[in-house]
């Protein structure tokens, strides 16, 4: 039924590749299909907005920044950190732009595949966008299962060492929480939800960067050692896996979804989101990315958390800050699973809901039950089977995050609002595009040799999560 219905919206295309107004138009008031009239409504204030976009980007992911610097060490590390939030801050405000131009001009979209098949004019752009958002927001719900799970199994292995519980246990426990939580109907409806995420990034990042300060300052911790690798061409491999690490933080690939939250007219509000959500990054990024290099310097390990809990030795953080931090984490992952399957939800209820029946009338609602308990408890069989999905999302977010948030918002900028080809605007889009392009494609080459390397740590239903 969703593949139906895709079909059906990528039909609404006019033979000049634009959407049709009809198409073009799904909010409530319009006649909206289900998905729009469910799971996108459009009730939302741009301070809800700032809450949704900071839990897509903001996540535990932060911790791994440390592990980021780590190759490329402090100048150009810290730089490309910084060019990569302004970089990513001018992307978003020029897509939030080009949904503003659309709507001044009655096509108001609430869809990313919709906006990008409108404004570049291409049937098979509608498919080639549903299939990469898609797969990426599977891949970061699989991978928020799975980090959850390991959370529960940290903290349960440090209350029961010899306990018979494994990390498959505890994957099913992170989907059943889910799958109850997933029946929040609509994308407006994880508000609060997301405020909580957006405290508890800001809670979990304080206290990890405390630990480290405090770890850094011990007579325990590792000696000081911030040079490269001594091959030059593993400094580059390094470097670009780094800058593909970046890359996957900044995105998020569903702007247009969260914008859709927005109540009519949206036009500016996503801009204050934005502000909102900088705001929270910088101070998260930037405290973690500092205090985890300072503290561990190229022994860092790939989550800033591992290295703060050794696994010979005593820990370097006082097991309380620990516990409530990897507390922190998981309650969060539960949040950024939700955000990430509203798109998976929005097909499927585009696909199987009645618009014209209620929301929770029993035609609608067991489809919706059955539906997205079905999705949860495949995202939740991979992270069982696949616990070495980190290194599989690491390509996953070379591939599908650049293009989505890197590539396509400038180029679409250019087409929609068509800025003089020798201008400054339009000169300097087309640079970030075709940098970030190759960015992305050398990115995913390093990732897929990380892989490579890694591959013999790789056991289907191991009871650990591979770094």
């Amino acid at each position: 039924m969703a593949a139906a219905a895709l079909d059906a919206e990528a039909g609404a295309t006019n033979g000049s590749g634009g959407v049709s107004h009809a198409a073009a138009k799904p909010g409530p008031t319009a006649g909206a299909d289900a998905g729009a009239a469910f799971v996108l409504e459009s009730k939302g204030t741009w301070w809800h907005a700032g809450f949704h976009l900071t839990t897509a980007i903001v996540g535990p992911t932060v911790l791994t920044l440390p592990y980021a610097l780590r190759g490329m060490g402090w100048a150009l590390g810290l730089t490309l950190l910084s060019v990569m939030a302004a970089v990513t801050f001018y992307e978003y405000s020029l897509m939030s732009r080009v949904l503003d131009h659309c709507e001044a001009r009655g096509r108001r979209h609430i869809r990313f595949r919709e906006l990008a098949a409108d404004v570049l004019g291409s049937g098979w752009m509608f498919y080639f966008v549903v299939t990469v958002q898609t797969t990426v927001n599977t891949g970061v719900s699989i991978g928020s299962i799975l980090l959850a799970a390991d959370c529960l199994q940290i903290m349960y292995t440090s209350l029961a060492p010899h306990g018979p519980l494994k990390l498959y246990h505890f994957v099913i426990m992170v989907a059943v929480v889910l799958a109850f939580l997933s029946q929040l109907p609509s994308f407006h409806s994880l508000r609060h939800i997301n405020f909580v995420s957006l405290l508890l990034s800001l809670g979990y990042t304080v206290l990890v960067a405390a630990a480290c300060v405090r770890a850094g300052l011990s007579k325990n911790s590792p000696a000081k050692d911030y040079s490269l690798s001594s091959s030059k061409s593993e400094q580059s491999f390094d470097a670009f896996l780094s800058i593909s690490i970046l890359a996957s933080v900044f995105g998020n690939g569903i702007l247009p979804e969260i914008q859709a939250t927005l109540a009519p007219p949206a036009a500016g509000k996503m801009m204050k989101a934005l502000v909102l959500c900088y705001s929270v990054i910088v101070f998260t990024f930037f405290l973690s990315s500092i205090t985890g290099y300072w503290a561990f310097g190229s022994n860092v390990q790939s989550n800033v958390l591992k290295s703060l809990m050794p696994d010979s030795g005593p820990a370097l953080a006082p097991t309380w800050l620990l516990g409530v931090a990897v507390l922190f984490v998981l309650l969060q992952l539960l949040a950024i699973g939700l955000v990430y399957s509203q798109v998976a939800y929005e097909i499927m209820e585009k696909g199987s809901a009645d618009a014209a029946r209620g929301r929770f009338s029993r035609r609608n609602l067991v489809p919706r039950l059955l539906l997205r308990t079905l999705y949860l408890a495949f995202c939740a069989l991979m992270a069982a089977m696949l616990p070495f999905f980190g290194d599989i999302v690491g390509v996953v977010g070379a591939v599908g995050f650049v293009p989505l948030d890197f590539v396509l918002p400038v180029l679409m900028y250019n087409m929609a609002l068509a800025p003089p080809r020798r201008s400054p605007v339009f000169i300097a889009n087309a640079a970030v595009m075709v940098v970030f392009a190759g960015v992305g494609a050398i990115g995913a080459f390093a990732t897929i040799r990380k892989l490579v390397l890694d591959a013999d740590k790789f056991k289907l239903f191991s009871n650990n999560v591979v770094d």
